[in-house]
């Protein structure tokens, strides 16, 4: 009964890993190619190679070899450097980065004007 718990469990890490690198993947692919030289972080085949080979490992190969774990740094690098640098680049942020207040709605401010 543990062991049957153990591989659940490890199941749903394996489950996990796959789905972020699939996101991180599906996100390096709708991203411009020039967004990727403007933030200085290689290029956009690079990064679709990398992402891909980490979701391919993850499919073929459990939770229990080293190749995922490999993945999952490269995944993890792209969340946390690349993705921001590429939307800062693209003006994907949200917030008063743009220009606008923390309380312009979508048709003008919320406080009447002021």
């Amino acid at each position: 009964m543990l062991i049957q718990g153990f591989n659940n469990l490890l199941w749903l890490i394996s489950l996990g890993m796959l789905v972020f690198s699939a996101f991180a993947f599906v996100d390096s692919a709708i991203r411009r190619e020039d967004a990727y030289r403007a933030a200085d972080k290689k290029t956009k085949p690079f990064w679709l190679i990398i992402l891909g080979l980490a979701t391919l490992v993850n499919v073929l190969f459990g939770v229990m070899a080293f190749l995922p774990i490999i993945g999952l740094i490269a995944t993890i690098v792209y969340m946390v450097d690349v993705r921001p640098a590429l939307k800062r680049v693209s003006g994907g942020g949200k917030g008063p980065r743009r220009g606008g207040s923390s309380s312009d709605g979508p048709y003008g401010p919320w406080n009447g004007g002021r």
